[in-house]
């Protein structure tokens, strides 16, 4: 007979961060929240992170997600950055970002490998529900 605590499903491990310079992080403490009221496992690397610290923070933590807060209008910059840091560190985390990003970014950040892109005024329900779906993806579809 197994044992039923060792069948169950570990929590998602999400490493959250804010990219670069900018140093507003007060969504990015609720979203944090949010995850954690969820069930999930927050590492919270807080403010002007580097990818190299991020992807870092990835190895170290066993991450399965990476979230990016936006709100310095650097997303076409750090976000590419940083999901080329995620693969040439041979990572197999999706990259999800949130924050203030303008709705005709979107396709471009998804063509640059973002996993989703969540905007301001997302539903707890939402966030979750992008960060779930980020990781169950296929790896090929990342």
């Amino acid at each position: 007979m197994s044992d039923p605590c060792c069948e169950a499903e570990s929590p998602i491990r999400v490493v959250l961060a804010k990219l670069g310079l900018d140093g507003h992080d007060r969504g990015l403490k609720v979203v944090a929240r949010t995850l954690r009221d969820a069930g999930m496992e927050v590492i919270y690397l807080g403010l002007r992170q580097s990818t190299d610290s991020i992807v870092a923070a990835c190895e170290q933590e066993d991450a399965d997600v990476i979230g990016l807060s936006m709100h310095n209008a650097g997303h076409l910059t750090l976000v590419p950055r940083m999901v080329q840091a995620v693969d040439q560190a041979g990572l197999d985390v999706p990259v999800v970002i949130g924050g203030i990003v303008p709705a005709h970014d979107v396709p471009t950040l998804i063509e640059f490998g973002a996993a989703a892109v969540i905007g301001p005024g997302a539903s707890a329900e939402e966030v979750v529900s992008a960060v779930e779906a980020a990781v169950a993806r296929p790896t090929a579809a990342r």
